[in-house]
Order: C-alpha cells, then sequence, then structure tokens
C-alpha cells in the first residue's frame, strides 16, 4: 500500500499481489477509524470489490458511484486520499462520504440510500448524447435495492434500447440493520446456490464430455452460464426488469472478482453483478455485534477541562441520549396503550427501538430503507385505529416528504413523527443534518410540531401527542439530553407548566431583553443569560415548545415588552423558527421589539463535531451573549 497513491500506481500490481494490498488496507482502515470514530463495517466488506474495479476499469474518465458512500473508504485510500485519512469525518478533513468537491474519483456526495441506480443511469445516457464512450458503475448495497427508487432506475434502464450500465449488488445481507423483506429472502436464496465460477466449472466440465458438439458449446460458454443461472433461481426479478443477471460471485475472492468483471466490463445493455460479502469482514467480534460493526466511536479523548457551569455534587447520574429518553417513552406508551406500533426506516438501532422492538414484536415494524413506504404504510395504521409512532432521522423524513403531505397531513390522521438528528448532526456533515423539517412540515396544514428543552420535556411531548388526535411531529438532537436538574442548575428558577397546545414556557424572567430558544436550544439560551448577568443584563428566557401552532398571544406580549427578542434554533433560518416569530408579529399589531434570528446559515455545513459546527455557525451560548452586547441598549451602560 506504501507504493499506491493512485489507482495508476495499482494497476502495476500482478494480481498476485492484490491478496496482500486487500489485508493492508483492511489494516489501515481499522487503526484509522477506531481512532477518529466513523463507519467501519460496510467499507471492510468491501475492500476486494473496490480493488478489482479501480484495478479493471479507469474511473478517472469511467465513473463509479457507490450509494450511500459509506462503504467507500477503501475508495478514498487508492484515490490520492492515504496521506489524509486520519483526517475523516474531522473538522476541516476528509468527508465520511463520497464527494465530488473533495476528488476527481467521486461523482456525488452520496450519503442517502438507494439512488445510485438512477444518477448512474442518468450519466450513462448523457453520455450517450454527448456521443461520449466509457463505463458507469453503480455499487449498490443489497438493503439499498430494497428502496423503491432503485427498482424505479433498474424498470427504466431495462426499458432503454442499447444503453450500457453496470450496477454492482453488494450483497452483505446488511444496511445498519438486518435486511428485511422479500427481496432479501430472494438473494438469500441465490446466495444458497453456487457460485458464479462453481457453476462455470460445472459447465465447462458437461460440455466438454459432450461428443463432437462439446467444444462449440463450451466456446460459448457465458451463454451456458446465463443459463445455467436461469435453472439454479428461476424467475429472477432481475431478468423481469431487462437486467443481465450475473452471480453471486465470491465478492472476498479476488481471482473471481477479476475474472467475472472482465467478462462483463464491455457487455451492452443493463448488467447487474450479484457479488456475496460479509460486513465488517476483518473486524474482531463483528459476528458477535447488532450491526456488524456498522460504525466505531472513536477512541476516548484526555478529559477536558472543568466548565464554567457545573451540576450540585449531590447530582450523580449518568447522562441519557436524546434517543434513549425517546426510547424509552415509546416503550411506556405501548405498555399503556395497545394501538402503539413503532416503526422505522432500517433504523431500529440509530433511533432507540431496539428494546422496543423485543418487548412489543408483534408492534414493530422495519420497513426496510424505504421511508416513503413507512410514512404511507403509518398513515394506513392509524386509518386503521392504530397510533403509528415513526422513529426518523430528520433528514432521512425529508425522502418521505410527499406521503407526509398526502397519506398523513391531508387525511389528518394521528401518526406521531419522532424525529432524532434534528438540528446539525455533526460528523456526517450536510447529507445527515437536520435542517429543514421546520421549513416544509410548518407550511402545511393540520401539523402539530413541537421541540422539547430536555429529556422529561420529550417524554411529555409523546404523552401530548398520543392523546392528539391529528398529526404530531417532534424535533430532538443528536447527542446528550439535557436533564431537567441541568437546567434548573443553570438558572431555570420557575414552576414547570403543563404542555398545552401552542403554548410557550418561561423559564426565567428579565427586564433587559428576551431569548425565545427552540427545544434544546433553551439550554445554550440559559448558559448565555447567567454569562450576561455578569455583564449587568438580564435576559429573560422563554422555552416555545411549539412552531406550529406557534403561541401567537405569548410572542407578542413578549415583543410588547422587551426591547429586543433574540430567537434561537439549531435550524436553517431560512423559513425556520425564527421566521415563525416574524410571521406571527406581522400579523399582531404594532411591537416594540427588535427581533434577532440566530440559526443556521443558508448554506450546506461541513462536517465536524456537532460542538465544532455550532460553534462556528454562531450557536453557542458565546454567541448569544456577544449578539446581546452588540445590540442591547443597557450593554451601553
Amino acid at each position: 500500500m506504501d507504493a499506491i497513491d493512485t489507482p495508476v500506481e495499482l494497476k502495476r500490481l500482478s494480481s498476485e499481489q492484490l491478496p496482500e494490498l486487500a489485508a493492508e488496507l483492511r489494516a489501515k482502515i481499522l487503526y484509522t477509524i477506531q481512532r477518529t470514530g466513523g463507519h467501519l463495517g460496510s467499507g471492510m466488506g468491501a475492500v476486494e470489490l473496490t480493488i478489482a474495479l479501480h484495478y479493471l476499469f479507469d474511473f478517472k474518465d469511467d465513473r463509479l458511484i457507490f450509494d450511500v458512500g459509506h462503504q467507500a473508504y477503501p475508495h478514498k485510500l487508492l484515490t490520492g486520499r492515504k496521506a489524509r485519512f486520519h483526517t475523516i469525518r474531522q473538522k476541516g478533513g476528509l468527508s465520511g462520504f463520497t464527494n465530488r468537491f473533495e476528488s476527481d474519483y467521486d461523482v456525488y456526495l452520496m450519503g442517502h440510500a438507494g439512488t445510485a441506480a438512477s444518477a448512474a443511469l442518468g450519466v450513462s445516457v448523457g453520455d450517450r448524447l454527448l456521443g461520449r464512450k466509457r463505463n458507469v458503475v453503480a455499487v449498490v448495497g443489497d438493503a439499498a435495492m430494497g428502496c423503491g427508487v432503485a427498482f424505479e432506475a433498474l424498470n427504466h434502464a431495462g426499458g432503454l434500447e442499447g444503453e450500457r450500465l453496470l450496477v454492482v449488488l453488494n450483497d452483505n445481507r446488511w444496511s445498519i440493520a438486518q435486511t428485511v423483506g422479500a427481496l432479501s429472502r430472494h438473494l438469500n436464496r441465490i446466495r444458497s446456490g453456487p457460485l458464479y465460477n462453481q457453476a462455470k466449472r460445472t459447465l465447462h466440465n458437461l460440455l466438454q464430455s459432450i461428443p463432437l458438439i462439446g467444444k462449440d458449446l463450451d466456446d460459448r460458454l457465458d451463454a451456458g452460464v446465463q443459463s445455467l443461472r436461469n435453472i439454479l433461481a428461476p424467475g429472477s426479478v432481475f431478468d423481469e426488469l431487462g437486467c443481465r443477471y450475473f452471480g453471486p460471485v465470491d465478492g472476498h475472492s479476488l481471482p473471481d472478482l477479476l475474472d467475472v468483471l472482465g467478462r462483463v466490463k464491455d457487455l451492452d445493455g443493463v448488467v447487474l453483478l450479484h457479488v456475496r460479502t460479509e460486513k465488517g469482514r476483518g473486524v474482531p467480534g463483528s459476528e458477535e455485534r447488532y450491526d456488524r460493526a456498522h460504525a466505531a466511536k472513536p477512541k476516548a479523548k484526555p478529559v477536558p477541562a472543568e466548565p464554567q457551569v457545573v451540576l450540585p455534587a449531590k447530582a450523580k447520574r449518568t447522562a441519557a441520549a436524546w434517543t434513549d429518553w425517546f426510547g424509552e417513552a415509546v416503550e411506556d406508551l405501548a405498555a399503556r396503550d395497545p394501538r402503539v406500533v413503532a416503526i422505522t426506516a432500517a433504523m431500529p438501532d440509530g433511533t432507540g427501538l431496539l428494546r422496543y422492538r423485543d418487548k412489543f414484536p408483534e408492534r414493530f415494524v422495519d420497513a426496510g430503507i424505504a421511508e416513503q413506504h413507512a410514512v404511507a404504510f403509518a398513515s394506513g395504521l392509524a386509518t386503521a385505529g392504530s397510533r403509528p409512532v415513526v422513529a426518523i432521522y430528520s433528514t432521512f423524513l425529508q425522502r418521505a416528504y410527499d406521503q407526509v403531505f398526502q397519506e398523513v397531513l391531508i387525511q389528518n390522521v394521528p401518526v406521531m413523527f419522532c424525529m432524532d438528528r434534528a438540528g446539525i448532526a455533526g460528523e456526517d456533515g450536510c447529507t445527515h443534518n437536520g435542517l429543514h423539517d421546520i421549513a416544509y412540515l410548518r407550511t402545511m396544514p393540520n401539523i402539530v410540531l413541537m421541540a422539547p428543552k430536555d429529556g422529561p420535556e420529550l417524554r411529555a411531548m409523546m404523552d401530548f401527542a398520543l392523546a392528539h388526535d391529528g398529526p404530531t411531529g417532534i424535533r430532538y438532537a443528536r447527542g446528550v439530553a439535557p436533564d431537567s436538574e441541568d437546567l434548573r442548575a443553570l438558572g431555570w428558577n420557575l414552576p414547570t407548566s403543563k404542555i398545552e397546545l401552542g403554548k410557550m414556557e418561561v423559564l426565567r424572567k428579565g427586564k433587559d431583553g428576551a431569548i425565545l430558544a427552540c427545544g434544546h436550544m433553551a439550554k445554550t439560551a440559559l448558559e448565555a443569560a447567567r454569562i450576561l448577568e455578569g455583564h449587568g443584563i438580564d435576559v429573560e428566557v422563554v422555552n416555545a415548545r411549539f412552531v406550529k401552532p406557534i403561541d401567537q398571544a405569548g410572542v407578542v406580549a413578549l415583543a410588547q415588552r422587551h426591547d429586543l427578542i433574540v430567537t434561537l434554533e439549531d435550524h436553517a433560518v431560512a423559513g425556520g423558527f425564527g421566521s415563525a416569530v416574524l410571521e406571527t408579529l406581522a400579523s399582531g399589531g404594532p411591537c416594540r421589539a427588535r427581533i434577532q434570528l440566530m440559526g443556521v446559515p443558508d448554506r450546506f455545513l461541513d462536517h465536524g463535531s456537532r460542538e465544532e459546527m455550532l460553534a462556528e455557525v454562531g450557536l453557542d451560548a458565546r454567541a448569544v451573549v456577544e449578539r446581546f452586547l452588540a445590540t442591547s441598549s443597557v450593554a451601553s451602560h
């Protein structure tokens, strides 16, 4: 590996040297990701496949499109990024996905699943229209192949005359969770049959034994292998879609991969090559893990300096993530109400539903990587009288925009959307930041949209949503959730109020301005208010609770008693919570206050830790303090 910086050097190796290179790549990925954190299992399973593709194709000119992109770590090491690999997913370092702004070898910045075949077909057709001839390859995971859009692409491609496209089905039987559904069972039946080269050798021996015509038939071996494949796996869904199916091939045998890729490389039409791999190959203990070593957390870093604001010594407890608060709450809801059904789109672990799945298997649904189906399915459950809870990352709910609109909101059925990772997600970067859910959800009628300030309030909002006879959405962040004790220690000094539809909550009073915070940003607001006390500025802190319906009377009253109001949200400023406040004031008559909006600017953010990115866009307590010091009339005194 030391001698290879680009695929140019890779092609100078003999095929006998490639297994050694594969071992070195695995060692490099394992060593690095255990220290930096990042996706691990997918890339470790795709090492030989990546080597074989780069060995036979020239992807400086040919096009290679990875679905999702987290399987592309070996690809990064082979395409000029080896020296910077230790920076992966770090601020200012390499992206955790393929990134067209990072390398000429990357066609897309691809962080969501299912779309690679569509994009690759578009590239292929575009090349044909412009008279350009090159190979276009899409590498799609078996879980991503279950996405509706992947089948839409194959359906389109199979109906085109003379189009050339190679789709490599990287079948490891896993997404993050184990792959589910009928397609998975179909692939398992194919997997249980003979491997491609085993079938080829069997047929070769059979044909050679036939007198007179055996040699001529043997010369047409490829067609014979295809016929044999049809016998072994009759009625293949891919054949019916117009694809030429090859496989399955051992994805960890470089001789087999080089052989079959060499045979299909220049074939006309749409070719689907089925490659069997093992997710997490080479990761110690991956076989015992629920997610086959999908991702690794970085090793412990030195303990940071003591923060400015600390909890009382008596408050010794383990901090819980927002996801943990949700998991416990949905289990409690299901125990109390037999109508509750929890739904996930291939993310039972990431959304906190593993224990729920084990406790209530009859009321747990994993729809696979098919968010559109998951939301429409939830609508059907609600129509039949159930109370579905759709646990989904904010960024992935975007994929089901039309189903939210048509199947849920127009029908006004009681589906509860629990949107994890709302706001800045951190190291996964722009494809995983949940910065747009407020903007598109609040424009649609019938939705009740909430954001909790702490873990206990998340539970209370889920109770409220279960009792509400209509669609609800609750957005919460990635990482550790504050507890009520945390916020009390920071200056929340008023009684807790019951959650009422469209009513905000005052956390502390003040006379020199107000911070109107959305969701978990209430903690940041309290931190800023405490610092401002040292500057002689007494700030009121308000927890909005509801984005829709917004507390119109409360917002107008706040604007009438203060000269300055700062709205604070972990969401895009464009169309976000602050915009809703301005719209409310614009329709509520004259107000005395100047309104300052603080949120994420109108651009895609790079990757980095959540804390780094919040500081970069000015959403930490220090930035709020500086905003008040720069604009408050009290500060001049």
